[in-house]
């Protein structure tokens, strides 16, 4: 059993909030912080098992370096902000626990997806001993763990791979996203970059369009759907 430190509440804060209430034989504690600690408060009434809350602030790495101190957890999950990372990554190298998030990270100012800054806190990781699991949220992270096994088990040739995100209903508010709103609109205006033919390929935003295809005996794309509803479920 382990002591896990939740960083964030938003919509997939409370997912993994959650999660890691519903399985108390793997993570016995649980600390769930972010800036807004009424957030935290909120989500901790809707659980059936008592958990911790604290106040931090994501971009302070002085401050979140010592709530960890404190608290001493066996690992961080980082469910704040993409471009909130790196601080919290080198608040777990000062405090000397285990990081895993959702989101890779991105600058403040620009919509860039790329691993390049977070793979440079390799051999820090490395030397002090901790794990950096990165990218481990639904795509990438569950949907790379669905390909590879059914790659491995199920099919020959994989031809052509898509991975639809879907918002399962309106939320009750007038602009509804999967998840973060701001990051939502950074994604779907960002430059598409995605693998095809031996190479990555970058394409502007919006500027392709594809159709599910008709109901045949043998289709040669797989289609993953991740239908996003009501997050607290």
């Amino acid at each position: 059993m382990s002591k896990v430190l939740i960083i964030g509440a938003g919509g997939v804060g409370g997912v993994v909030t959650h999660k890691c209430a519903q399985l108390p034989e793997v993570f016995s504690e649980i600390v769930l912080a972010s800036r807004t600690e009424e957030k935290c408060k909120a989500i901790a009434a809707q659980l059936d098992r008592p958990i911790k809350t604290a106040k931090v602030d994501a971009d302070n790495v002085a401050e979140l370096t010592t709530l960890l101190e404190q608290e001493k957890p066996d690992l961080v999950i980082n469910v704040a902000l993409p471009y909130q990372d790196l601080t919290i990554m080198d608040a777990c190298l000062a405090a000397g626990v285990d990081y895993l998030d959702t989101a890779n990270y991105e600058p403040l100012d620009t919509a860039k997806f790329e691993y390049k800054w977070q793979w440079a806190y390799q051999d820090k990781f490395k030397e002090a001993g901790l794990t950096a699991l990165l990218g481990s949220g639904f795509d990438p992270g569950a949907t790379n763990v669905f390909t590879a096994y059914i790659a491995k088990h199920y099919f020959d040739e994989i031809h052509e791979l898509d991975i639809i995100d879907v918002n399962g209903g309106d939320h009750g508010y007038p602009f509804a996203t999967n998840f973060n709103p701001e990051i939502n609109i950074r994604e779907v205006t960002a430059e598409c970059r995605h693998w095809e033919n031996g190479e990555f390929v970058e394409t502007p935003a919006m500027s392709k369009k594809r159709h599910l295809p008709a109901q045949k005996k043998s289709v040669p794309t797989i289609f993953t759907v991740c239908i996003m509803k009501n997050w607290n479920h």
